[in-house]
C-alpha cells in the first residue's frame, strides 16, 4: 500500500484516447461531445493529497490557505451537530452552509481537527492554494484531459473508472452519497464524510478515488463548448475565463441530485472558492 503522507506517482505514456460523453444530463456541463484526444507522455498522482502531506508543505513554506485568510468556509450541513451556532445558507442549495473559523486543519469548525484523519484527503483549499502546493512539490495541476486519460484507467467510455457498473457484486468502488439526499445517508460504503486515500481499490492504471470522496481541480479555465472545435493533441481548455474545470465527483454525490462521479462528468467553480475540493497534482514525464 503506498504511503498517504508522501507523493506516489503514476507514470502513463500518453497516446489516444475517446474523451467526454454523449450523455445529455447536464448540458451546461459540455461533456460531450466525444472526440478523439492524444496525449504526450505524463505522471500523474496515485492518490489524492492528504492532510498529511498538505501539513508537511504548510510547515515547510508558511502557506495561508484562502479559507484562513477569509476566516470562513463552506461545510456541509449533515456533519454540524444539532448543538452548532446558527449558520447562513447557500441558496438553492442550503445543505452547504457558511461556518467561520472552518479551514484545512479545522474542517467542520473551531471545534475540530484532524484527528484519525491524516490520510484523508485535504479539504478547504481553493485553486490557487492547490497550485502553491503543487508547485511545491514540483508538480502542477492536470489538465482535464490528463485527468480523464487517467481516471479512465484505459477502459474506452465506461462510465465509471472499473466500468459500467456502479456497484459490481455489490462492492462500492468508491465514497458517494446512498439513500436519500440530503436528508438520509443509508452509509451503505460504510462513509459520511471523506474517506482515507486508500480506502478504495486503483482503477487499472493505479488511479484511486477518480469518482467520489472530493472533487479535484484541473488546471483548465472551464468553458462548456471550448472543446467541441479546440485542439485534439495535448488540450490545455481556453486561454482565460471565470471558473476553473473540476473533475471527480464527492462524497455527497448522488444519483438523484449530481451524478457528476461519471469519469466523463465535469463540473466547475471560481478559483478562490474552497469547501471539501482537494487535488490530484500531475507533472510531464521527464526523460532522463
Amino acid at each position: 500500500m503506498a504511503d498517504p503522507s508522501t507523493a506516489s506517482l503514476i507514470d502513463l505514456g500518453g497516446g489516444s484516447f475517446r474523451m467526454g460523453t454523449a450523455d445529455p444530463r447536464f448540458p451546461g456541463d459540455g461533456e460531450g461531445p466525444v472526440r478523439t484526444v492524444s496525449l504526450s507522455p505524463f505522471s500523474i498522482a496515485a492518490e489524492l493529497v492528504t492532510n498529511d502531506r498538505f501539513a508537511t508543505f504548510v510547515q515547510a513554506t508558511g502557506h495561508l490557505t484562502a479559507a484562513e485568510r477569509d476566516g470562513s468556509s463552506f461545510v456541509f450541513a449533515g456533519l454540524l451537530s444539532d448543538r452548532f451556532e446558527p449558520t447562513r445558507g447557500v441558496a438553492g442549495a442550503e445543505w452547504w452552509r457558511v461556518v467561520d473559523g472552518v479551514d484545512w486543519r479545522h474542517p467542520e469548525g473551531p471545534h475540530s481537527d484532524l484527528s484519525g484523519r491524516g490520510d484523508h484527503p485535504v479539504v478547504h483549499v481553493d485553486w490557487f492554494d492547490a497550485s502553491a502546493f503543487a508547485a511545491y512539490e514540483q508538480l502542477r495541476l492536470p489538465t482535464e484531459a490528463e485527468w480523464e486519460f487517467a481516471a479512465r484507467g484505459g477502459l474506452d467510455q465506461a462510465v465509471y473508472p472499473w466500468g459500467d457498473e456502479l456497484t459490481p457484486r455489490g462492492e462500492h468502488r468508491c465514497n458517494i452519497w446512498q439513500g436519500v439526499f440530503p436528508s438520509c445517508n443509508t452509509l451503505d460504503d460504510g462513509w459520511f464524510g471523506t474517506s482515507p486515500v486508500t480506502a478504495y481499490p486503483p482503477n487499472r492504471l493505479g488511479v484511486r478515488d477518480a469518482a467520489g470522496n472530493v472533487w479535484e481541480w484541473c488546471a483548465d479555465w472551464f468553458d462548456p463548448i471550448f472543446h467541441v472545435d479546440g485542439p485534439g493533441a495535448d488540450p490545455s481548455g481556453p486561454s482565460d475565463g471565470e471558473r476553473r474545470a473540476m473533475r471527480g465527483g464527492s462524497y455527497l454525490c448522488h444519483e438523484s441530485h449530481c451524478d457528476r462521479y461519471r469519469v466523463g462528468a465535469r463540473t466547475s467553480n471560481t478559483p478562490d472558492t474552497t469547501t471539501g475540493r482537494p487535488r490530484r497534482p500531475g507533472r510531464p514525464l521527464i526523460f532522463r
